[in-house]
């Protein structure tokens, strides 16, 4: 179950995230409609720009609270990009002042990829380009179902 963001408007847009050392998927979503889409895929392994891109989505899509997905096992013991993707949570709430829940994100990846499979983006490369913003999409997207059935 995600966590809960206190004190969250019944309407606004949420941002969500599925961190990557490569990539950073990007999606946007609306708590009234409880539907998300995918957004960007932010690549690039250097903070300062990633960061940058980051605050030009936040300052476009003006959301009231952000989600990112937290890799665990599927044991649900801590993953090797846990405390990373925790970590950048924390990152994104002090660089920003929003708000940020966490999300399991258990093979949110996966889902993406059957998914994107299934729409018929068939070659790899294809799907690889739209892969993490599809993943933030799924993430965002089960802390809707969630808050919505809260």
């Amino acid at each position: 179950m995600p966590e809960a963001i206190p004190g969250l408007p019944s309407r606004g847009t949420l941002l969500g995230f599925d961190f990557g050392l490569a990539r950073i998927g990007v999606a946007v979503g609306e708590l009234e409609t409880a539907h998300a889409s995918p957004l960007a895929t932010i690549a690039g392994e250097a903070n300062a720009p990633r960061f940058a891109a980051i605050e030009k989505l936040i300052a476009e899509w003006r959301p009231v609270g952000l989600v990112v997905g937290i890799p665990t096992h599927l044991d649900g013991g801590a993953h090797e990009m846990t405390a990373r993707c925790r970590r950048f949570a924390h990152q994104l709430h002090g660089r920003f002042g929003l708000p940020v829940a966490e999300v399991d994100e258990r093979l949110s990846s996966a889902e993406a990829e059957g998914g994107l499979r299934e729409a018929g983006v068939g070659r790899w490369r294809e799907r690889k380009a739209v892969l993490d913003a599809a993943a933030a999409q799924i993430i965002l997207q089960h802390f809707l179902d969630a808050h919505r059935h809260a």
